[in-house]
């Protein structure tokens, strides 16, 4: 792979002199398209364009080095973090809330990972150059979504529209980095006004990175990903779409004993979409989507092996996990000033399981997949928006979902070697639970350009695969009993857009009771040998409260100012400790200088230092293991603009070769041939190079 990233390395050298010899070329005429737009590189995310909503922009060039996978995207919004475990598949923190309280949905689809140690988040599996947008909801402030977004949501949607004439086009990047990165992206349509294609790839690798110290970090990948879209346009009005997507990839893991090494997903899907029916129906869409996701994990594929006590032999573990959906919902307008979205909506997902301890002698690929989990969820919801006054509007919702989860598994698993009976084997268990918003929203009178809003929300969550199956609770070796979790929060702030200045206020606090907290290190009781070391699950109650700021100010002529704060604090009420796993306050600040055809900017991020832990506490992605110092990074980026098609980003991210490491990360793991550090380090100084070019 190190041939690939020199050869990528020559090509995008030789494009960069091929165009800086067209710097002359001509700008594009008044009013003719220009696909390649050129903005300063994005280094804060978009503004928030309306309340508690973000916007991004997938393909545009970023600092740090422009994302490859979902939750690296996400880290650029304030109010994000990233729990790194090593290069890549990092898990996304909304507010300090993780896992399945911040719901991931891929053009309308729930999307979850199948291993029980998070290696493959369901941001793993998404490839953000490949979609159109980002839509950040923050909070429980909207029902259409899918059920139990404590957090929020986050959408990556691709855009389709009815061609007026035939059309033909790509869009095009390559990436080059420090440490052997290689990215590439092809996304090319076709199509008349009646049927049209698209057809989109995507590739990344990198090698092992170093920190700042020059410390080797296990965390090499392999990514790739194919996506085909074929649709019917009969009318204006109509969208018949058919989708298939496939990816697979390999990535090394800094924090555990295994990597992994299958990623593979298969996905399919069809939606009809039917416009303006009537005074009334203003919309109808139908969708139904079936994924598959079938992960491998082992301890000698990318790393030497080493026998230990946990794993004498070459160990494999191989789960699998199958959702399948849909959703059926109509856009109402019952009055000028009244619109109404209601459907319903459901899924159904399987987790299965096989292993082994000697892939020599007991090769995994010949056992049978063992069933561990089935889930099945089906939601009624309605959400309406309310002009009541020019300037007021009124937007709520409600949503009613079913549960249903089955334990079939006759045995837990308390080690790699021992087991004991399953206490809740062949069990079954229903929950009705309810969740909704109402959200105020006034912009002010006399032509002031500032919105004002206001919202409380209600959502309850059904514990997941890793709450209720993956671990044990603090009496008995099954979590299956784990309550569901009920999150109250008020959200408010302000929006303001005047001419060279934006800026935004969100805040926002939470009473959640029947909190579902992951506590590691726990003594049980284990017969003859005393007692042994487990991961649990329990309810406790807990409170959060904090905000996010962001200001955008083109002070000058060409420049441009950015800065963004994000805070959160958090309580356990039970146990009168802080909130585990819970980011500091960052801060950043950005300044950048663009005209038609080139732009220079810098970064400066900040982040404050946490003492406010709890050791061994935290979620199913990780737990608590001390407090961090804060730090901050300088980074810098240009890009040029030539001619219509063709955009040349560069970065230096970490320019000052910081050694430092996020606080919720991973603590590092024992690798061979590599030094264990407190966490997983962030990278060193990182150069990096982007080629875009659009026909």
């Amino acid at each position: 792979m190190k041939t690939s990233a020199r050869v990528l390395l020559a090509l995008l050298a030789q494009a960069s002199t091929a165009l800086l010899a067209q710097t002359t070329a001509p700008a594009p005429a008044a009013g003719e398209s220009d696909p390649i737009r050129l903005e300063p590189v994005v280094i804060t995310a978009a503004q928030t364009q309306q309340p508690l909503v973000i916007t991004a922009d997938p393909k545009a060039p970023a600092q740090p080095v422009p994302a490859h996978d979902g939750a690296d995207v996400l880290k650029n919004i304030p109010g994000f973090a990233v729990i790194r475990k090593g290069g890549t598949d990092g898990d996304p923190v909304l507010r300090g809330l993780a896992g399945s309280r911040l719901g991931i949905q891929v053009d309308g689809e729930c999307i979850f990972g199948g291993c029980g140690s998070r290696m493959d988040p369901p941001t793993a599996y998404v490839f953000p150059t490949a979609y159109d947008r980002i839509t950040v909801i923050k909070g429980p402030q909207t029902v259409l979504h899918g059920p139990g977004n404590t957090a929020g949501v986050v959408l990556f949607e691709r855009d389709l529209r009815r061609l007026d004439q035939p059309y033909n086009g790509f869009l095009a990047s390559a990436t080059a980095a420090s440490f052997g990165r290689v990215d590439g992206v092809v996304d090319a349509r076709s199509g008349t006004a009646t049927v049209q294609a698209r057809a989109t790839g995507t590739f990344t690798r990198a090698d092992d990175y170093e920190d700042g110290a020059g410390r080797a970090v296990h965390s090499a990948y392999e990514r790739w990903s194919t996506n085909a879209t074929l649709a019917w346009t009969p009318d204006a009005h109509t969208v018949v779409e058919f989708t298939g997507a496939r990816s697979d990839g390999e990535a090394a893991y800094a924090d555990r004993m295994m990597d992994g090494v299958l990623f593979d997903r298969t996905n399919y899907a069809v939606q009809v979409r039917r416009e303006n029916l009537s005074s009334l129906v203003t919309r109808a869409e139908a969708r139904w989507f079936h994924n598959y996701v079938d992960h491998v994990m082992d301890n000698y594929t990318l790393r030497p092996f080493v026998a230990s006590m946990m794993m004498p032999g070459r160990s494999v573990s191989n789960p699998d996990r199958l959702t399948t959906g849909g959703l059926a919902q109509l856009t109402l307008a019952p009055a000028a000033a009244v619109t109404v979205t209601a459907g319903l909506d459901t899924q159904r997902n399987v987790h299965a399981l096989r292993s082994t301890m000697n892939q020599g002698m007991m090769p995994y690929e010949a056992r049978a997949r063992v069933r561990d989990a089935k889930f099945t969820q089906a939601g009624a919801f309605a959400e309406g928006n309310w002009l009541a006054a020019p300037g007021h509007r009124v937007i709520a919702g409600a949503r009613l979902d079913r549960w249903e989860a089955q334990d079939p598994r006759a045995t837990v698993a308390l080690s790699m070697m021992s087991t004991a009976a399953n206490p809740s084997a062949g069990r079954t268990r229903t929950s009705d639970l309810a969740s909704g918003f109402a959200r105020y929203e006034h912009d002010l009178d006399g032509g002031t350009p500032v919105t004002l809003y206001a919202g409380l929300g209600r959502v309850q969550r059904f514990p997941d695969y890793w709450e209720l199956i993956k671990n044990e609770s603090a009496a008995t070796v099954s979590a299956f009993g784990t309550k569901p979790e009920t999150t109250t929060q008020f959200d408010a702030g302000a929006l303001y857009r005047a001419g060279p200045v934006e800026f935004s206020l969100s805040v926002f606090a939470a009473d959640l009771a029947d909190y579902i907290l992951v506590q590691s290190n726990v003594a049980k009781p284990s017969g003859m040998m005393g007692s042994r070391m487990a991961v649990i699950t329990r309810n406790i109650d807990a409170s959060t409260f904090g905000g996010e700021a962001a200001l955008a100010w083109r002070f000058a002529e060409h420049w441009k100012a950015d800065a963004s704060l994000a805070y959160v604090r958090g309580e356990n009420d039970t146990d009168s400790r802080p909130l585990a796993q819970l980011p500091p306050l960052e801060g950043r600040l950005a300044l950048a200088y663009a005209t038609t055809d080139w732009s220079a900017g810098g970064l400066v991020r900040l982040v404050s230092a946490q003492d406010r832990v709890a050791v061994n506490q935290g979620n199913i992605v990780g737990q608590d293991i001390g407090r961090s110092s804060g730090f901050a990074i300088l980074s810098l980026n240009a890009s040029r603009r030539f001619g219509q098609h063709f955009r040349l980003s560069a970065g230096i991210d970490n320019l000052l070769d910081r050694t430092y490491a996020e606080h919720i990360s991973r603590a590092g793991g024992m690798v061979s041939g590599f030094i264990q550090t407190t966490r997983v380090n962030e990278p060193g100084r990182t150069l990096w190079l982007k080629l875009d070019a659009s026909y």
